[in-house]
């Protein structure tokens, strides 16, 4: 019920491996906060955003919020579709959320409690991750057309982690990037692909410039990253990749540049619940190559690389890209980049399980830099949110 009120779940626990305090946030049902190149987190860092089956049951959720200072939730949706956990957004701000609820996008106004109808899919097409542009107009989102089962009216059994990862890769020929204003009009193809596209992210400081990615198993995919002109509808490769460059999980710094992550030949960019690749073998990685995360800008160019002894499964930064946070297998990990490698801290053991896209940790700082928030699940039945504050 919308307006309902939770009360706080936080407990705080002395991490066994950093010694640091952690707090976690939920302790009911399955919890999962936005993706990392979004943020749950807002302006102040006094409240987040989160998606929860805890007023339903099973993979059923709807829209909270929380006060980090009380713990206490409030409902904001109560759709009877429920919301797709992988398909929700919002301003910096909070004013607005987008979220997906079956084939349809509908925006809630915080402020008034308006929530708008924007678009509806017809079913030629599927699509998932959406964005708000930084000047709060438009929502972006790729749009793909169905294949598999999916075409034949059948539910992809997704939920398994990189579930139809490699076959939607060579299946899909037929993708868009698509827009709409926030009050439903002027919906329109902008792009036309014959990939499978995903990650679309507005620019934050520019609503007519976004980037998108060409989807799939990163050794199979020959060039990940585009930024697009939305006015003209012309994409840049951003760094153009060789044969062994296997590269995925871009998002936008706070200064409009791009951060990529490059571990190099033979990866997939994918973890499986037994903590390895799902579809890269081992034998195609080559010895002496190491893994680093690049900075480039919207013109494409790399202007830096930082070497990481290791990869992690994400990266996230600070305010100014001095510090960044990645989840490993086992641990969450604080990096400092510098010119002659990165060193990492160990922040947090967080346990997830890796058997399903919600059990990415996908850690994120809050706006100031000085919070991280991240996911994990440790069975079935529980997927939970946990804080860590005072992160230097």
């Amino acid at each position: 019920m919308i307006g309902k009120i939770f009360p706080s779940e936080m407990r705080q626990y002395t991490d066994p491996k950093s010694g640091r305090t952690i707090t976690q946030l939920t302790q009911t049902g399955l919890n999962d906060h936005m993706y990392f190149t979004d943020n749950s987190f807002d302006l102040d860092g006094q409240e987040i955003y989160f998606v929860s089956n805890r007023a339903n049951k099973g993979n059923f959720f709807n829209i909270f919020k929380m006060d980090l200072t009380t713990g206490q939730m409030v409902q904001l949706t109560d759709e009877p579709l429920g919301v797709q956990f992988t398909a929700f957004t919002k301003s910096p701000d909070s004013e607005l959320i987008a979220y997906k609820t079956g084939n349809s996008i509908k925006v809630l106004n915080t402020r008034t409690g308006k929530t708008t109808l924007v678009y509806t899919e017809k079913g030629m097409m599927s699509f998932g991750q959406i964005h708000i542009s930084p000047d709060k107009t438009t929502i972006g989102f790729a749009r793909n057309e169905l294949v598999g089962p999916e075409r034949d009216g059948k539910v992809m059994d997704l939920a398994a982690n990189y579930d139809g990862f490699f076959d939607k890769l060579f299946a899909i020929k037929d993708g868009r990037i698509s827009t709409v204003y926030v009050d439903g009009s002027d919906f329109k193809d902008v792009y036309y692909d014959t990939h499978w596209l995903g990650h679309f992210q507005f620019s934050p400081d520019d609503s007519s410039i976004a980037m998108f990615c060409h989807e799939g198993p990163w050794n199979y995919v020959h060039q990940r990253i585009w930024v697009l002109d939305l006015n003209t509808g012309r994409p840049i490769p951003v760094f153009r990749q060789g044969p062994d460059d296997c590269v995925g999980h871009e998002y936008w710094t706070r200064s409009g540049d791009i951060v990529f992550d490059n571990r190099r030949a033979g990866h997939d960019g994918t973890i499986s619940s037994n903590k390895t690749q799902v579809y890269a073998r081992e034998e195609q990685m080559k010895e002496g190559q190491i893994p680093y995360f690049g900075f480039a800008r919207r013109d494409g160019e790399v202007y830096r690389t930082i070497e990481m002894p290791f990869h992690c499964n994400h990266y996230h930064s600070n305010n100014d890209d001095s510090v960044f946070v990645g989840d490993g297998v086992e641990d969450l990990y604080l990096i400092r980049p510098k010119e002659e490698g990165a060193t990492l801290e160990v922040l947090a053991e967080h346990n997830t399980t890796w058997k399903y896209h919600r059990s990415h940790c996908h850690p994120t700082f809050s706006w100031q830099g000085d919070s991280i928030l991240y996911a994990a699940d440790y069975d079935e039945e529980h997927g939970n949110l946990f804080l860590i504050r005072d992160v230097y």
